[in-house]
This record gives C-alpha cells, sequence and structure tokens, in this order.
C-alpha cells in the first residue's frame, strides 16, 4: 500500500478508498477489488478487479503474466474464476494475474485512438489508452507481482471492448505481445454515406495498412456465425465474420502467418456471453499455455 501512496503522492493516481475488496475465493484462483482510484485522464473513478492464480500468497517470490481485460463487469458472467482456477488447476494454462477494467461509457472510451467513427462514438478512445497505458499499469506494477515487457502482457476484449484492445495492442507492441478478440466490432468506420464507403472506410483496417513495419504481435480473433444478420455487400457472408476475415487477410500482407501469428476461429454462436464463456478457455491457454 506504501507504494500506492507514493503513486499518489506523484500524482499518477488518485486514491479514493482503503484497502482492497475480496469479493471471493476458491481454493485457488482469488478475486480482489482494487480501491476505487479517480482516473485523471478521464475525470472519474474506475472500478478494477484482480484474478489472483492459485497460490498467489503463499509463493510470495513468485512472478506472473499478467492479462488487461475490457468489460471486467462481465467476468462473473463468463465465469472467468472458475475458468482460470480449473485451466490452471488441471495444468492447461500457466498461472496469470487477469487485470478486469469495469466499463462506464464503453461507446465513448471504447474505439480507435484519434479517429472516432462516423456517428462521433470513440471519441475518448485515446485518453482510456492512456488511462491503461499510463495510470492503470504503473498502479499494478507496483501491487502486484506482475512480469512486465510485452511478451508477458496481454490484452483481451469482446464487441466494441475487443477492438478497442486490438488498437491498444496494434498501436502498443512494447507493452503487449499479444490480443484476444471475440466478435470485435471491426466494422468501425468513418464514412456510412454507401455500401463502397463502408467498406473502404472501415478504421482498423486502414491502420494496420498504414503502420510501417511489422510490429511483433501476436493476435486471435473469435467470430460467431450467428454474430448479426448484416450483409452490407450481399456477399452471403454476414459483416461480422468478413470484417474480420478481410482484416486477418490485411495482416498476412504484412507478413503475419495465420495459425502461428495470426488464428481466427469462426464457431456456432453468437454475439452474446454465453458464446464468449464456451470459448474463453481457447484463448486463455492459447495466450499462456502451460509451460512443458
Amino acid at each position: 500500500m506504501a507504494r500506492w501512496r507514493d503513486l499518489a503522492r506523484r500524482g499518477l493516481v488518485a486514491l479514493v478508498g482503503g484497502p482492497t475488496l475480496a469479493l471471493g475465493a476458491r481454493d485457488g484462483v482469488t478475486v480482489e477489488r482494487l480501491p476505487a482510484f479517480e482516473s485523471r485522464l478521464l475525470g472519474e473513478n474506475r472500478t478494477v478487479d484482480v484474478f489472483l492464480p492459485r497460490g498467489y500468497a503463499e509463493q510470495d517470490t513468485v512472478t506472473y503474466p499478467v492479462i488487461y481485460a475490457n468489460d471486467g463487469q462481465d467476468m462473473e458472467a463468463v465465469d472467468l474464476r472458475g475458468t482460470l482456477d480449473s485451466l490452471q488447476r488441471t495444468g492447461r494454462m500457466a498461472p496469470v494475474i487477469v487485470v478486469a477494467i469495469h466499463a462506464t461509457e464503453r461507446v465513448q472510451d471504447y474505439g480507435t485512438a484519434y479517429i472516432p467513427n462516423a456517428q462521433g462514438l470513440g471519441a475518448r478512445a485515446d485518453r482510456y489508452g492512456q488511462f491503461v497505458l499510463t495510470e492503470l499499469m504503473t498502479l499494478v506494477e507496483s501491487r502486484y507481482r506482475v512480469r512486465t515487457g510485452p511478451a508477458e502482457t496481454a490484452i483481451m476484449g469482446w464487441s466494441l471492448g475487443g477492438l478497442s484492445a486490438f488498437d491498444l495492442a496494434w498501436r502498443h507492441p512494447d507493452r503487449f505481445g499479444a490480443v484476444g478478440v471475440f466478435s470485435g466490432a471491426f466494422w468501425w468506420r468513418t464514412d456510412d454515406s454507401s455500401v463502397e464507403t463502408r467498406q473502404t472506410s472501415r478504421i482498423m483496417h486502414r491502420r494496420i495498412r498504414d503502420t510501417p513495419g511489422h510490429p511483433p504481435l501476436r493476435m486471435w480473433f473469435e467470430t460467431g456465425r450467428q454474430d448479426e444478420q448484416a450483409d452490407r455487400d450481399q456477399d452471403g457472408v454476414i459483416d461480422a465474420i468478413q470484417d474480420t476475415e478481410e482484416l486477418v487477410a490485411t495482416l498476412e500482407k504484412k507478413g503475419y502467418r495465420r495459425g502461428l501469428d495470426v488464428v481466427h476461429l469462426t464457431i456456432e454462436g453468437r454475439h452474446d456471453l454465453p458464446t464468449w464463456k464456451r470459448i474463453l478457455p481457447e484463448w486463455l491457454v492459447w495466450a499462456f499455455p502451460a509451460s512443458s
């Protein structure tokens, strides 16, 4: 706690609450809620839950990889704690710390930094990203035994939260080495005036094309065959799948290897929490498999 108070004195984070609140524990994975703290960048208090791996309290010299998760308020619904506990107990996944960030104005916080969409949504995406990078990560790295560096740090999200996670990882490969996107909102675009412009003005596709070089990043995408019904170009493929598949094709043109650097799974499922709960273990094991 002393290190956290030092961060507050230096203006990196404002303490609002007291000690962490234990939200529940099993014999293995436990969950703490951080004391509420005021984000100076966002001008509001944020709620953050931290999932600690089996043995964290007893093994006080061990450090762990870390996953940052958008839409932290959904983690109970997808049983993240139970999933982590099962995967770690059965030896399928390496022990990790997960930092689950509760959303507030997700249609403004989540999106593509510096480029709102055609409806002006995502206007705070740049500030939200800076909140994660400079306020939250600084706090977590001071308070918990997390390993640092992109090889030990991942980010995940679904829908708009998935777009946000991918944008953050793509722009900051020096901080994140892997990203998981569930039913990502890759339709995010700047021009809705015609079918053609809805296709050509997709922001993330253009951002990838315009980024020089080959950022070192592992990327995992899931789409559901029932994610939606929209098919703007009437090609028989719903937009959610098409947008993601064309994003992957854009990545391949930059030299990323499908099946190695990039994974895209299309499954039977909808744009909903039960579908993401079902596929969540596959991404977790892919991101941080147990050591052989």
